[in-house]
């Protein structure tokens, strides 16, 4: 475990610097349904009719308002205390998440903004600071109920409806700034290479232009001991270290890769100096683990790794989209871990990167998936497009990320079976994920009509072991030439596209529900605990009998607002004995 790099609620963990502020806890707040505020310069004076705590939506009990019906404008302000010391250096505001549309202004001038709902950005508000005095942040944020925005599961009508949930608007994630130096790591990209026991950093620097002397030093530890110290000039992109797998403090001669039984991970530590002098010292980590796919197995270090996975949507009562704690984070993965899960598709969500922090720590597997739009449209495409790879670039250092997912469901390109068009957006989607990151896996289109997918996953409530066995046990060539569908009534693959010899994961299946008149799962739903476990250990034995089939994900970990099928509540109380749901998936 690494605890070099880290300290408790910190929002960024791949990049860790000590000096840092939270400005999570209570903002002014306003509507502006007639989106009259800029108009009447709220910017410049803003008077608030509520009070909210950030990073709680208006939509959750959690914020202090509670207001469910959708408002397409909502405004914060709050003052901050700048002291006089910070001056000469840059003042960062970062947002982790803000859905959808952000303005931000700094004393009342324009400082910046961002669209996407799921991605960070930052502000420098540098310019616009009065150094030891108060100053105003004052944030605009624009919202719709358009379905070319990505939405994921955020209902676009006015109540809850089949699987979509009431909607998030506005800041719901951390909002914190820092005081850098201009000259300073910006961002930083870890690639392992596990066969060849070398690690690439390829980084951006900040302010070179201030001065061609910049020396960046990459500092390598395992478990306190020194494992490579490199040094060079930033007039090179990238830095290749070599590591050594085995450490003593691993055992003997036990290799030092990352694995979910074994989640090792190595701390780095980034000193950029100028001229002799240290003007940026930054902290990260990364794992030593590959990813790879060969004759239709998913392979973890160059061996089948069988995926026990769960659908994991990331909601709180109170609270929503937001966890409420990172407490709240690491008692999800603990509850997962326990029940004999090694992973989670987390769905429709780009969860907080403190959840994948601890994902890394404690060795669960992450499939990452985007948050659909609904319409196909230009409009839809690029934004999508735009958000995607801002998500991939910020989540790729982690090692439990180990399989990217664009698309499910054809959500966003209903007719993806025969249009061509939508057919190649997602050709598209796949190629620029795999420029950025060829080392992963991408399943294009989870669920059915994949188009260019390394990974065949599936989606088949079928209610028993006896009917899925039915259906899949002796039919895998009947599936994948599109001679059968694989629930039914959808088709393993577009036109024109067919099986490569891909693996085979049902992503979703199960999703059963006690009887009760407040909601809905798959299926018929179960009167007993004996009947739940009858069930739900005859369709998981069933999967894990048929020999093509190298995994499987579960819906779902707990229940969402109406969707009470989760193997928890959505107060997370165990419906099951974990114990058994465990002795079901490790038998």
């Amino acid at each position: 475990m690494t605890t070099k790099s880290y300290s408790k609620d910190y929002p960024r963990p791949q990049l860790v610097r000590g000096d840092w502020h939270n400005l999570n806890g209570e903002w002014d707040f306003r509507f502006d349904d007639a989106n009259a505020g800029e108009l009447e310069k709220w910017q410049e004076t803003f008077e608030a009719t509520h009070r909210i705590t950030v990073p709680f939506t208006y939509e959750t009990k959690a914020s202090g308002i509670g207001e469910e019906s959708f408002h397409s404008y909502v405004w914060y302000s709050r003052v901050i205390s700048v002291p006089a010391e910070a001056a000469g250096k840059q003042a960062i505001l970062h947002f982790q998440a803000v859905d959808y549309d952000a303005k931000v202004w700094i004393n009342g001038e324009l400082a910046g903004g961002h669209q996407g709902g799921y991605a960070a950005f930052s502000i420098d508000m540098t310019p616009y600071l009065k150094f030891g005095e108060d100053n105003r942040i004052t944030v605009k944020v624009t919202d719709s109920n358009s379905c070319y925005q990505p939405r994921g599961k955020q209902r676009w009508v006015p109540d809850n409806f089949e699987c979509f949930y009431v909607q998030t608007t506005g800041i719901w994630q951390t909002v914190w700034m820092e005081y850098v130096e201009e000259q300073r790591l910006e961002s930083v990209k870890i690639t392992p290479d596990l066969d060849r026991h070398m690690v690439r950093f390829d980084y951006e620097v900040n302010g070179v232009e201030a001065g061609n002397d910049l020396l960046l030093e990459a500092i390598v530890t395992f478990r306190g001991q020194p494992v490579k110290r490199v040094a060079l000039g930033i007039d090179r992109p990238c830095l290749t270290v070599e590591v050594d797998l085995h450490h003593e403090a691993n055992g003997p001669w036990k290799r030092a890769y990352w694995t979910p039984a074994r989640p090792n991970l190595y701390d780095v530590e980034f000193v950029l100096s100028s001229g002799g002098r240290v003007v940026d010292r930054t902290l990260s980590y990364f794992g030593m683990r590959k990813i790879s796919i060969e004759n239709g197995k998913v392979l973890l270090n160059n061996a089948p790794i069988y995926q026990r996975l769960i659908l994991d949507q990331g909601y709180w009562t109170d609270s929503h989209l937001t966890p409420p704690s990172e407490e709240a984070l690491t008692k999800d993965i603990d509850l997962i871990l326990a029940m004999g899960y090694n992973g989670v598709r987390k769905h429709m969500k780009i969860e907080d990167a403190r959840f994948l922090y601890w994902c890394d720590v404690k060795g669960l597997l992450v499939w990452s998936e985007m948050a659909a739009t609904f319409e196909f449209h230009d409009r839809a495409v690029e934004a999508f497009t735009r958000e995607w790879l801002e998500i991939i670039k910020q989540q790729h250092n982690h090692p439990s990320i180990i399989t990217w997912v664009p698309f499910n469901e054809s959500w966003g390109v209903g007719n993806i079976l025969r249009d061509k068009r939508q057919q190649k957006f997602t050709e598209g989607i796949y190629h620029l994920t795999k420029s950025f990151d060829p080392h992963r896996p991408v399943i294009v289109n989870d669920g059915w009509e994949h188009t260019v997918s390394d990974i065949v996953s599936l989606h088949d409530y079928v209610q028993t072991g006896d009917s899925f066995l039915k259906r899949y046990r002796d039919n895998k060539d009947g599936i994948m030439s599109g001679e059968m569908t694989c629930n039914h009534w959808k088709y393993a693959f577009a036109e024109g596209y067919g099986y490569r010899g891909q693996p085979i994961i049902i992503s979703e299946f199960g999703g059963i529900a006690f009887k009760s008149d407040k909601g809905w799962g798959y299926g018929e739903q179960v009167d007993s605990v004996e009947a739940f476990t009858e069930r739900f250990k005859g369709i998981t034995q069933a999967i894990k009998s048929v020999d093509y089939i190298c995994g499987y994900c579960y819906t779902q970990v707990t229940d969402v607002q109406q969707e009470i099928n989760g193997l928890l509540t959505e107060d997370r109380e165990p419906k099951i004995p974990l114990e058994e749901i465990r002795a079901i998936n490790l038998g």
